[in-house]
């Protein structure tokens, strides 16, 4: 699998990354984690606007999902070479509606599953996309929220989402080649359980699950990067490093 970073900015975007989007790839297949605040303009840098297979949208929170409204605008009004056809989304209940709402004016009432083929993610049910077999597990945050475990040819990609303390995130990251973890908060400063985690957790939960290596996304820009990469480097044995946009990955 290759792995390239789009977009890794939290909660809205810095001066130097959209928001979380990631790219994930192995035959020829693209599978599309989140589509956050300007990921659309950053992923034309890694693959064509028409060349994404599935999107698999963790929470419908807008750092995550907003710029899907760009992307129905890019595939809805393709006029060279036609309309589209449809791609998979994966998403929460009722993403097709949160996504219209947030468009606002859609042309039809339908126009949005047009150029989206919606689907409901069902809890620990693995399901295959492409040459790809995908988990998704509910993680804690306050909207309906998903991590994802991504296996090809005997190798895993662990997405944590947003998530605050969650025992199920460890069992969701065992034994992953590369574990993609948010890091939004600081250790000490913020403790809101329920809604993100720290680099001092993200690094214990790579250990205990036994990861290989450990990324730290959605760091927003009021957090220090710095103090969150020192203490996951504190709880993890593995190599640990920051996301940054562009980075590229081979699990």
């Amino acid at each position: 699998m290759k792995l390239t970073v789009v977009g890794c900015s939290g909660s809205f975007p810095s001066a130097d990354s959209a928001c979380s989007s990631y790219l994930v790839e192995a035959e020829g297949f693209r599978l599309l984690l989140d589509l956050g605040n300007g990921a659309l303009g950053e992923l034309q840098k890694y693959c064509g606007l028409y060349d994404i297979d599935t999107v698999a949208l963790s929470h419908l929170h807008t750092d995550h999902c907003i710029d899907m409204c760009a992307y129905f605008v890019a595939r809805y009004y393709r006029h060279e070479g036609g309309r589209c056809p449809q791609v998979p989304v994966y998403g929460p209940a009722g993403t097709e509606q949160r996504l219209t709402t947030a468009y606002d004016d859609i042309p039809t009432d339908s126009a949005m599953s047009d150029v989206f083929a919606f689907r409901t993610l069902v809890p620990d049910s693995p399901f295959a996309v492409g040459p790809f077999t995908v988990t998704a597990h509910r993680v804690t945050h306050p909207v309906e929220t998903y991590g994802f475990r991504i296996e090809h040819d005997g190798r895993v990609l662990c997405y944590s989402g947003d998530t605050g303390r969650c025992d199920g995130l460890t069992e969701l990251a065992r034994g992953a080649g590369l574990f993609l973890c948010e890091a939004s908060f600081t250790d000490g400063k913020e403790d809101l359980p329920e809604v993100h985690i720290n680099g001092r957790e993200a690094g214990e939960c790579a250990q205990r699950a036994g990861a290989e290596r450990l990324v730290l996304t959605h760091i927003p820009p009021w957090t220090d990067a710095q103090v969150n990469l020192s203490d996951a480097k504190a709880a993890f044995e593995g190599p640990v490093e920051l996301a940054r946009p562009g980075a590229v990955y081979e699990i």
